[in-house]
């Protein structure tokens, strides 16, 4: 059996450009992302999905992986990864601007715990939500939806220099601002519930000096907050539903499907 390198090359690059693509898409991903799944799992699924998807794969130029236009190529094929995965973890990151615009309002700013999605010390607030949300995630098979979609991606964005354009980076950075809107509509029925009471507090205050407001209002608060959550988590992750559902759209519109 004789291979030439040019054969050898075009195998490897059927392999390795898809692998990209996929391993970057699981690297910027939420669930998939976090430090309590390991890199050796994420590298597995990567390379499984790569094995299944290459003899679907369209012709695609030869290029020379160790040229310019190969290391274009894998860029464009990370690139298309990573935004995929980041525009469904700016949902998540909506929910956590949620909880902790609640928490701050209610008094439970000082609570905080790991959010195991990026390591850094948030409100348990923005946890409840963050679960909450993660299970109709997983229960609406939206990590099997993307998976899906990032596969088609190979028929409809086929492997090439042409990746991400310049209009679908900015329609990536004008949809991030949707990041804080979601957040606030999430947020919203108990901040301004919240701030009806502060208000309430500092009138009582006002109109009775000697009343010592910090006793009575934190309890007052931190109990109305609880039941207030209780309330709109509901509709909240109704909120979170629609913000997900355009969240597709885009990656739809950004991979062509």
């Amino acid at each position: 059996m004789n291979f030439t390198e040019a054969q050898i090359q075009g195998q490897v690059a059927s392999f390795i450009w898809p692998l990209m693509r996929i391993s970057a898409m699981f690297v910027s991903v939420p669930l998939f992302s976090i430090k309590a799944v390991p890199a050796r799992v994420r590298l597995i699924l990567s390379v499984a999905l790569t094995f299944v998807v290459m003899p679907l794969l369209p012709a695609f130029p030869a290029v020379e992986m160790f040229s310019y236009e190969g290391m274009m190529v894998a860029i464009a094929q990370v690139m298309i990864g990573l935004s995929t995965g980041f525009i469904v973890q700016l949902v998540f990151s909506a929910v956590v601007f949620a909880g902790q615009g609640i928490a701050l309002s209610m008094g439970l700013g000082f609570a905080s715990m790991v959010d195991p999605q990026n390591g850094q010390q948030v409100p348990v607030v923005a946890q409840l939500y963050v679960i909450s949300s993660t299970l109709i995630f997983l229960g609406l098979d939206g990590h099997l939806l993307l998976i899906k979609m990032l596969l088609d991606s190979f028929t409809s964005l086929p492997i090439g220099i042409d990746g991400i354009a310049k209009a679908d980076i900015w329609a990536i950075i004008a949809w991030s601002s949707r990041m804080f809107a979601g957040g606030l509509l999430l947020a919203m029925p108990v901040i301004v519930s919240l701030l009806l009471v502060n208000i309430s507090f500092g009138v009582a205050a006002r109109a009775a000096p000697q009343l010592n407001i910090f006793s009575v209002g934190f309890p007052v608060t931190l109990m109305l907050g609880m039941l207030l959550i209780w309330l709109t988590l509901p509709d909240a992750l109704d909120q979170f539903t629609g913000i997900l559902t355009d969240a597709y759209d885009l990656i739809g519109q950004l991979l062509r499907l």
